[in-house]
């Protein structure tokens, strides 16, 4: 008995160092230049795609693999709260927090509306929807076990969205030389409908210090909306399955974001003093855990079903990314 036990604890800790592994890979290839851009979540379930293809899925590892996937995914996503600096949102960011409010609900509803016309998957809509509204790849993590996604579905949904939110970064840094924008209005812009942080940051550089500073500002209201949009969608699933017996999953992990955002903002730096260095490791550290989550997330996509099932949802990304652009734009220049 004793035997099987130790059998099982090797086998989950290999299933863990297993996407332990892809993840530092993914990190790893993403210092190389012209992958920067990607970023080490892409890559990595790229690479557990490609294992998966060639090797199979790792039935005698999965433990440790389902654990990656999905309990170190939520413990990122707390992790990830730390970066939420709360006072800059109630002092800076109020009229910013409402133009991210209409971005969201823009998003949403046009994805889930072209996504219903080009037959795309409901359930991957709505991740891609909520990705392009909020904040990409982490959005995607905190919304998929609320409305019961396919762990296939939040990998293709994460892979995507860093594809289209790249290229909508490039276009917009090649755009900013021309744009009748000022670089506080082209931060804005750029904060309010680029997908990734990391994305933001690449297209924000282009509006210099004042437009980088303000397209932070606007993807950090964003990234602070997907707290109610949670707990919205926790309870119209809730509601759609009223008398079923089937309740939303509560977001347990969201209420850990809430208060690691409140920690970093009120304790640690007013009252305990935070070195940079300190906040630059739980910072690295978060993507870390989120880069192996996908791994094991990635794992799951059958290739073979991949371009059947994402065309579909590409193109409705890539149309509704069009439209979020151009409406980010008219409100920028018209408020």
């Amino acid at each position: 008995m004793e035997q099987m036990q130790h059998r099982e604890n090797v086998r989950f800790f290999g299933g863990v160092m297993f996407t332990l592994v892809l993840a530092l890979a993914g990190f790893l290839l993403a210092r190389i230049p012209g992958l920067s851009a990607v970023g080490p979540l892409t890559i990595a379930i790229v690479l557990a795609i490609v294992y998966r293809s060639f090797l199979g899925y790792p039935q005698k590892i999965k433990a440790g693999v389902v654990f990656s996937s999905k309990k170190v995914l939520r413990f990122a996503i707390v992790l990830y709260g730390f970066q939420l600096n709360l006072n800059v949102i109630w002092q800076d960011g109020l009229g910013v927090l409402l133009s991210g409010a209409v971005i969201i609900v823009l998003a949403i509803g046009v994805m889930l509306l072209i996504g219903k016309w080009f037959k795309a998957d409901r359930s991957l809509s709505m991740l891609l929807g909520v990705g392009t509204g909020i904040c990409g790849a982490s959005a995607i993590a905190a919304v998929s076990p609320i409305i019961r996604a396919k762990d296939e579905d939040t990998a293709i949904g994460v892979g995507l969205i860093a594809l289209v939110g790249t290229v909508f970064a490039l276009i917009f840094t090649a755009l900013s030389p021309v744009l009748p924008l000022s670089p506080v209005q082209y931060g804005e812009w750029t904060g309010l409908t680029i997908h990734e942080v990391a994305q933001v940051v690449l297209a924000g550089a282009a509006g210099g210090e004042d437009g980088l500073a303000m397209a932070l500002l606007a993807k950090l209201g964003r990234v602070f909306l997907l707290i109610p949009v949670c707990f919205i969608l926790m309870a119209l699933v809730s509601r759609k399955n009223e008398g079923r017996n089937v309740r939303a999953p509560f977001p347990w992990f969201l209420i850990g974001f809430v208060a690691m955002s409140a920690l970093g903002t009120y304790v640690l730096g007013p009252v305990v003093p935070v070195t940079e260095q300190t906040m630059e490791f739980v910072s690295t550290s978060a993507s870390f855990l989120l880069t192996m989550a996908m791994a094991g997330l990635g794992l799951n996509v059958d290739i073979r079903q991949l371009g059947q099932k994402a065309w579909r949802p590409l193109l409705t990304l890539i149309v509704t990314s069009v439209i979020v652009s151009v409406a980010g734009y008219v409100l920028v220049v018209a408020f």
